[in-house]
């Protein structure tokens, strides 16, 4: 893991993990475990394909907010100075929100999201020892899962 204390930390999640979480029972470690923080857009991205999920998948909203420590607005401000940093990578919405979001922020964070493009735009802002697993974070606070994590939520 990073040098920043995954334990103080916020970690910021993005829909794909809010929504592997409610797939395998986990959210309720990860929050319970962390400070868990997304913004406004990845809370809209678990609510759209509701109708192809699996019961196991579905994310009441009001839980969903009651659970998380803190849900940001993104403005347009923030997602173009994102958007200079990382000309070239096309990051989904939600991911580019919580990416625009992260940099404005002067605390200690953690961020957890498994796309191809959100781990390589946090290679290209140099902040590689902020990027996490979901299979790491877990671990940390000690939760033995029943149901295998998809491969992209593992460390490797």
């Amino acid at each position: 893991m990073s040098d920043v204390d995954e334990h103080r930390a916020v970690v910021l999640v993005d829909a794909n993990v809010i929504i592997e979480c409610h797939r395998t029972g986990t959210w309720g470690a990860l929050a319970g475990g962390y400070r868990v923080e997304t913004v406004e857009d990845c809370v809209t991205e678990t609510q759209t394909g509701f109708q192809h999920r699996r019961r196991e998948e579905e994310i009441v909203l009001g839980e969903l907010r009651a659970s998380l420590a803190a849900e940001h607005a993104v403005d347009n401000r923030e997602r173009a100075e994102l958007a200079i940093r990382i000309h070239g990578i096309a990051l989904g919405k939600g991911e580019e929100s919580l990416w625009a979001h992260a940099l404005g922020r002067d605390d200690e964070w953690l961020f957890c999201g498994p796309d191809k493009a959100s781990l390589r735009c946090g290679v290209r802002l140099e902040l590689r020892d902020r990027l996490v697993s979901l299979e790491e974070l877990l671990e940390s606070v000690g939760h033995r899962r029943r149901i295998a994590l998809r491969r992209h939520y593992r460390r490797r």
